[in-house]
């Protein structure tokens, strides 16, 4: 069976000088792919920039350039535009004071799944999370694919990229924050206080929290498993951890 292909859509941007003049314009770029061995000056000038700006560059076979940019001319290298600008992490914390409200902050740990971020994005617009926040690398990024999963949630939500995911929760609980991390062998969802700034951190759909990341967690939860499975998908997982964090919330005002 044919592999479905959820990048070759308006998100693409093939060949040198389209890659080069979109870097240039500071348009945002989620990632780059390069054909294994292309060592060109023009090329070499383009993965410069990258670095310069971190954006994630990855070595791939050329066949794979070849389908993902449909048979327009690629010139070894392909980048995957941002539907939408990513934020800071300082804009969350101020959009949620303008609110006056406490931060309510998701943390994506390597989700990479595109249709789970846009889940994650709906849901979560849907539930007044100030913020999403993800890695720059091993992770899905505001694609063309998740900007439409998101319903069109991803033009109200504000997501952040960054470098460190473990740094990143160090930082917010220093400003206050308390982490909760959806995980196994964690506390019932339904016995924990969300109540006041909190964050919840959903792990990888096949490996979950990175082992780092649970460690720095104030709090793991669980949701209890009663059937002959004994995990849900990452974006269902979210929601409802997400909703329970609502209501706690909402009881407080």
């Amino acid at each position: 069976m044919k592999e479905k292909n959820t990048e070759r859509k308006s998100d693409v941007i093939s060949g040198r000088n389209p890659v080069s003049e979109a870097l240039r314009g500071n348009r945002p770029i989620d990632r780059i792919l390069v054909a294994k061995g292309e060592k060109s000056g023009a090329v070499v000038g383009i993965l410069a920039k990258a670095r310069d700006k971190q954006i994630p560059v990855k070595e791939v076979d050329r066949a794979k350039l070849d389908y993902i940019s449909s048979g327009a001319p690629h010139q070894g290298i392909v980048a995957f535009a941002a539907v939408k600008d990513y934020c800071t992490v300082d804009e969350i914390f101020d959009y949620a004071q303008s609110k006056n409200e406490a931060p309510f902050i998701i943390i994506l740990d390597e989700l990479e799944d595109p249709h789970n971020l846009g889940a994650v994005i709906r849901t979560a617009e849907c539930a007044g999370v100030h913020g999403v926040i993800v890695p720059k690398r091993r992770s899905a990024g505001l694609s063309y694919t998740v900007g439409k999963a998101s319903a069109g949630a991803v033009e109200y939500m504000r997501v952040a990229r960054v470098t460190n995911i473990a740094a990143l929760i160090d930082d917010i609980k220093s400003r206050g924050v308390w982490v909760y991390g959806a995980d196994m062998n964690g506390t019932d969802y339904r016995k924990c206080d969300f109540s006041g700034a909190c964050a919840i951190v959903v792990g990888n759909e096949g490996k979950g929290l990175s082992r780092l990341v649970r460690e720095k967690c104030d709090v793991i939860v669980s949701l209890p498993m009663k059937g002959n499975i004994n995990s849900l998908n990452a974006s269902v997982a979210a929601g409802i951890l997400m909703y329970r964090a609502m209501d706690g919330r909402t009881e407080r005002k």
